[in-house]
């Protein structure tokens, strides 16, 4: 198996579950018909490239996660100019808009996402880089175009779990996208994803995992009520602080991960954090963090 290629144990059944009161199918509607509304908007905007302002694209990816009705909270530390390697633990789609509201960037992402309706055209023209992730030979030269992009002062932003995890479950970070940053020596930057509902308990329910359609996760999570994102910026990890691409690594999976999670579960389902959330309908998951 690739590097590239990790998998995670999480499944919609297992794993995710719905967020109580649902939101009324009128009301549900509209806000998918203002993702897509906004998603085209971004393809048209696409070609100006870098002659789109860095605070427009910020405020397009908030509206994207607000129109789907979910709240946003980004808090932490300022993401440095330059190149700029931006790492997130990876549950959902709505990770990607996330991240890029942090920072725009050019997003890491598996070659299959560029014949995606809409997105893989959106993607495609913002400069994502592609991965042929079941291709191991592949791996240097991927390194290498990523460091290239790095040293030209851009960001690249990637999710070294390589997989989405339900977000009580998780990855740990692969070291294949930090050599990059090792080679173009430019900073690190962990970013920690969190979702919860308005009572302030976690939440499954935006995961898209396992066999989970992205037809299915929208509207799941477009029907839900009270979603909030939550995103901790950790300072960056400045170049030369580490030797190689293992500590860097842990480094950056210290730094969003290694906390107490709110209703996360140890092995046999049993909850590490306080606050804990509703009980998942089967547990097959633990946190492996």
């Amino acid at each position: 198996m690739s590097v590239w290629l990790p998998s995670a144990p999480c499944t919609p059944r297992a794993c995710v579950e719905t967020t109580g009161p649902a939101a009324a199918r009128p009301r549900a509607l509209l806000r998918l018909a203002a993702v897509v509304l906004l998603l085209l908007a971004g393809v048209a905007l696409a070609p100006l490239g870098g002659r789109v302002p860095a605070d427009w694209i910020r405020r397009w990816c908030r509206a994207i996660v607000r129109a789907c009705g979910v709240r946003v909270r980004i808090s932490g530390a300022a993401a440095p100019t330059g190149g700029l390697l931006l790492v997130a633990n990876h549950i959902s789609w709505l990770d990607v808009p996330l991240l890029t509201a942090v920072r725009p960037a050019r997003m890491l992402a598996k070659a299959e996402i560029r014949r995606w309706p809409v997105a893989g055209t959106l993607a495609a023209r913002g400069g994502a880089l592609f991965i042929e992730r079941d291709r191991l030979r592949a791996l240097p030269g991927t390194v290498a175009l990523i460091a290239g992009a790095l040293r030209d002062g851009t960001a690249v932003a990637a999710f070294p779990e390589g997989s989405t995890w339900c977000g009580r479950a998780e990855g740990r970070f692969h070291r294949a996208v930090f050599q990059a940053a090792l080679d173009a020596g430019v900073p690190v930057q962990p970013v920690r994803i969190r979702y919860r509902l308005a009572d302030g308990t976690a939440t499954t329910a935006p995961a898209f995992v396992g066999d989970d359609s992205l037809l299915a996760s929208l509207w799941r999570v477009a029907s839900s009520r009270g979603l909030t994102a939550e995103v901790d910026v950790r300072p960056a990890i400045e170049p030369g602080t580490h030797p190689d691409r293992r500590t860097l690594a842990d480094a950056a999976h210290q730094g969003p991960h290694r906390r107490t999670l709110v209703g996360a579960r140890g092995p046999g389902g049993v909850n590490t954090g306080s606050g804990a959330a509703p009980q998942m309908r089967r547990t097959v998951c633990r946190d492996v963090a």
